[in-house]
């Protein structure tokens, strides 16, 4: 099994790495996908953090933070120019982390999927990837949130439409969305709430890719597109066509964040979240999301455990 989990993976990170390198030319003005990443900030030792760390914990490599990632795509985490390097915006912000904790970074890159067997297993100390706070994954794991879950709505640049904040402002519109996401349950809620104050229903499309969808979009066949805001912040900066209109938190109507996953009573939660906010208060945390476009996404202050998306 662990040699087929290593295979998966490999293929996994040499598609990625193609991929990157496809899109990464287009975007090379607005996201630096260089393996130096000389713009990379780093983080002050937080010495209130480091007490916090319990005493009995383990790191998987003594003098090292150990972290997984998913280099699912920019800006949160991609493979750099070189197709081997990790980086972007969670690869930036655990590096802050680990200074904070007066560590060196050790980054394991690993498909989404096996992320929470490899955290149970001790394979890694915390999960850095756009990891989602739900109820379902607090029974598992223990969480210190980082950034908002956002999506987004996006629509060609030459739209009249200038902004989707709630319900009516979307009715009546062509959507495309994907099937059986979060964004879908949300605006199909939010077609029944136009409907009942006897606006139009808005209208979902679903395709089969994400070329399709930015075509449909592009040729006029839909008014809106709602991804992760992430992703089509990239698409944005490097197709030059699509804008944001406005943002659509993955909790609606309340806050969903994202955050470093560890295990489950561990004890190190409380030490990430003190260094979270360390780096909030002392503005390298506004840097790294300014630095790749993220700014939107930003917390006021990172919790333990908070509330999370419910079981459905």
């Amino acid at each position: 099994m662990a040699n087929f989990l290593d295979i998966r993976t490999f293929f996994f990170a040499a598609l990625t790495a193609v991929l990157t390198g496809l899109s990464a030319a287009h975007a090379a003005d607005d996201f630096d996908l260089s393996p130096q990443q000389p713009g990379r900030l780093h983080a002050a030792r937080n010495d209130a953090a480091i007490a916090a760390i319990p005493k009995d914990f383990k790191f998987v490599t003594p003098g090292k933070f150990t972290i997984a990632v998913s280099p699912g795509g920019p800006p949160l985490a991609t493979y750099a120019t070189d197709a081997k390097t990790v980086v972007g915006a969670d690869p930036d912000y655990a590096y802050a982390i680990a200074d904070s904790l007066g560590l060196a970074l050790e980054i394991v890159p690993v498909a989404w999927i096996d992320w929470p067997l490899g955290l149970t297993a001790g394979k890694y100390d915390a999960v850095i990837s756009n990891v989602g706070v739900t109820e379902q994954r607090k029974e598992k794991f223990d969480f210190s949130t980082y950034r908002q879950g956002l999506h987004g709505f996006f629509v060609k640049s030459d739209s009249p439409k200038t902004s989707i904040k709630e319900p009516k402002d979307a009715a009546g519109l062509r959507i495309i969305v994907g099937a059986g996401t979060n964004q879908e349950r949300i605006l199909v809620e939010w077609s029944e709430e136009d409907v009942a104050a006897g606006l139009k229903p808005i209208e979902l499309q679903y395709y089969d890719d994400e070329a399709a969808s930015l075509l449909a979009l592009r040729s006029g066949r839909a008014d809106v597109i709602v991804q992760p805001h992430a992703q089509l912040v990239f698409i944005a900066a490097r197709d030059k066509n699509i804008k944001r209109v406005g943002t659509l938190s993955a909790g609606w109507p309340d806050r969903s964040d994202v955050a470093i996953a560890t295990r489950k009573g561990s004890g190190l939660a409380d030490a990430l979240t003190i260094a979270t906010n360390g780096l909030i208060k002392g503005g390298t945390y506004a840097g790294i999301l300014d630095h790749w476009h993220l700014s939107e996404e930003a917390l006021p202050a990172s919790e333990t455990n908070p509330p999370g998306l419910p079981k459905y």
